[in-house]
């Protein structure tokens, strides 16, 4: 037993200096909080944050880190958590504001204020510290990037960790899963939701996410007025996005053609529209009448492929510029990036890791293959460059003062607003000016994983010491409290705002309300309880700007009222 504690104690003799000994801590804790995290009860897992218990349990009974070694693995866990997210979300981020995200992410906007107000008005009537209320915050959302902003901005005002932002998250973060999932329980009986009604209009992708979803339709031409009129005319009409896939002339039964500006439409044709829900109505009202083709039945010489975009030469640039139709013979109907499909526009932007479907002869998308790349194993490749040169200007731009009249104090980004700016530019912009920033999921989800472990297994192991004397006494149940009141109440008045006065879907609605805590297991029982991709697609939309605000909000509280 002697020697299993010099172990865990650093005894120099056994470890050269305690390198070794710091590592072996870290790596246990990490090892032992995964494994727990896989733990499902009633298909719930507090995942990740099995970490941090376990440093914290690790840190009560004194097995640590040196200290200055313990502050750097903190800090350069959440750098690399936080940029991750940023490459992750930054393609999207900008875009999720435009047609129908806007109003989504408004209702998240709202939700995120509320929570921020009621911890603002508990620190004033209650007196808790600012700090701890932070933690509490961060828990009862269950947002782990807000942890580490708190952390960081407290550093930055008072140079000194304070133990009560972690265990105010610990204290508070099973309930913010837990809470979330009762709510929508809770919603689904208050609001007397038809399941069946909602599942039908979820499926047909109207509502506020039509907008931001594209699906395929058959329609038959009956209007006299498009006899012998082109597909490009009928653009022009529209003034909408859409893409003609296929093409079934019935008056001569040829199918083989393949579809582009040019091709002349007549009374009876059949064609598959691939276009955005809300669009359906206009553009079946003007060719003619919604049908229905099984065009299985005629893949005779033209057949449809997802092809990968692995080539970096392609990266950025427009389907207009690629020039498919007149190099290739072949047509690209829609383009998937990162799980959602949107229309191949001409002036669509391509970026690595897309997959566009073509449509054409086999040997014209051989062509296509070719030109795109369609290699996992070029795409595997990490690119590393903008990973470390972003990180480099983001902790430039996180020491960055910034002045704002009324407060005595410049504040700064610190390491987490700054990576995180950084890295949400570079994955906006990169495409656009051929930087290729792309990194596989499973390549950004290592980083990602990697980072967060390093960061909440050191925070618990620097926390460890005071955690259990608080959770067990009647402070830790009024924070406790607290948080459940932070978790479900904004909730219910987003519910009520989404559902009576946005009229969302059910599904939608739960999906961005998991959306606004940044919640996993949420949107896991959102998904459960459809069969549409409803609650993802609205997680998806307000993710990015939920995930920006919490860590911005949480880091204003902490510099202003601090």
């Amino acid at each position: 037993m002697e020697l299993i504690r010099n172990l865990f104690e650093g005894f120099p003799d056994l470890w050269g200096g305690g390198v070794a000994h710091s590592v072996m801590i870290l790596a246990l804790v990490i090892s032992l909080g995964l494994a727990l995290g896989k733990i499902k009860l009633f298909n719930i897992s507090l995942g990740l944050t099995w970490v941090l218990f376990i440093g914290l349990v690790f840190g009560h009974f004194s097995f640590n880190l040196d200290e200055h070694l313990l502050h750097f693995l903190k800090e350069f866990g959440l750098i690399l958590f936080v940029y991750s997210i940023g490459l992750q979300v930054g393609p999207s981020f900008f875009a999720s504001f435009r047609r129908g995200g806007l109003s989504l992410n408004m209702l998240v906007f709202t939700v995120i204020m509320i929570s921020v107000g009621m911890a603002v008005v508990l620190h004033f009537v209650t007196g808790i510290p600012i700090t701890t209320m932070a933690g509490i915050l961060s828990g009862a959302v269950t947002n782990t990037p807000g942890l580490g902003a708190a952390q960081q901005a407290n550093s930055d005002l008072n140079h000194i960790d304070s133990p009560d932002i972690a265990m105010g998250y610990a204290v508070t973060y099973p309930m913010g899963v837990i809470g979330v999932i009762l709510t929508f329980m809770a919603l689904r009986y208050l609001m007397r939701i038809n399941m069946k009604a909602e599942e039908k209009q979820a499926a047909t992708g109207l509502g506020h996410l039509e907008e931001l979803t594209v699906r395929p339709f058959t329609v038959e031409i009956e209007n006299e007025m498009i006899e012998n009129q082109t597909v490009e005319h009928i653009h022009q009409l529209l003034k909408r996005d859409f893409t003609v896939s296929r093409i079934l002339h019935v008056a001569t039964g040829e199918y083989n053609e393949l579809v582009n500006g040019e091709t002349v439409l007549q009374k009876g044709d059949k064609l598959l529209v691939i276009a955005r829900p809300n669009d359906v109505e206009a553009i079946t009202a003007l060719l003619g009448v919604p049908t229905k083709v099984d065009w299985s039945e005629y893949n005779n010489e033209l057949i449809s492929r997802r092809i990968l975009v692995t080539k970096p030469e392609i990266n950025g640039k427009t389907l207009a510029q690629l020039k498919i139709r007149s190099n290739f013979g072949a047509n690209i109907t829609r383009v998937n990036r990162s799980g959602v499909d949107l229309v191949a526009t001409s002036n669509l932007h391509l970026q690595m890791g897309d997959r566009v479907t073509v449509v054409g002869t086999e040997l014209a998308i051989s062509h296509v293959e070719k030109m795109m790349g369609n290699s996992l194993r070029r795409l595997n490749n990490p690119n590393l460059i903008p990973i470390f040169l972003g990180i480099a200007l983001g902790c430039l731009v996180a020491n960055l003062p910034i002045i704002i009249p009324g407060i005595p104090e410049s504040l700064k980004l610190g390491l987490t607003g700054g990576p995180l700016i950084v890295a949400l530019l570079v994955g906006w912009l990169g495409p656009k000016h051929n930087l290729v920033t792309y990194t596989t999921i499973s390549a950004n989800l290592m980083i990602r994983e990697i980072g967060i472990c390093i960061f909440l297994a050191c925070v618990g192991l620097g926390s460890g010491h005071e955690f259990f004397s608080t959770v067990i006494s009647q402070q830790g149940l009024v924070w406790l409290g607290y948080g459940v009141l932070i978790t479900i109440l904004p909730l219910l008045i987003g519910a009520l705002i989404g559902r009576y006065f946005m009229h969302l879907n059910y599904f939608t609605l739960i999906g961005v309300l998991a959306g606004a805590n940044t919640n996993p297991p949420a949107l896991n029982y959102a998904n459960d309880l459809t069969q549409s991709d409803s609650p993802a697609v609205g997680y998806s939309t307000v993710y990015p700007f939920a995930m920006f605000l919490r860590i911005v909000t949480i880091q204003i509280l902490i510099l202003v009222l601090g």
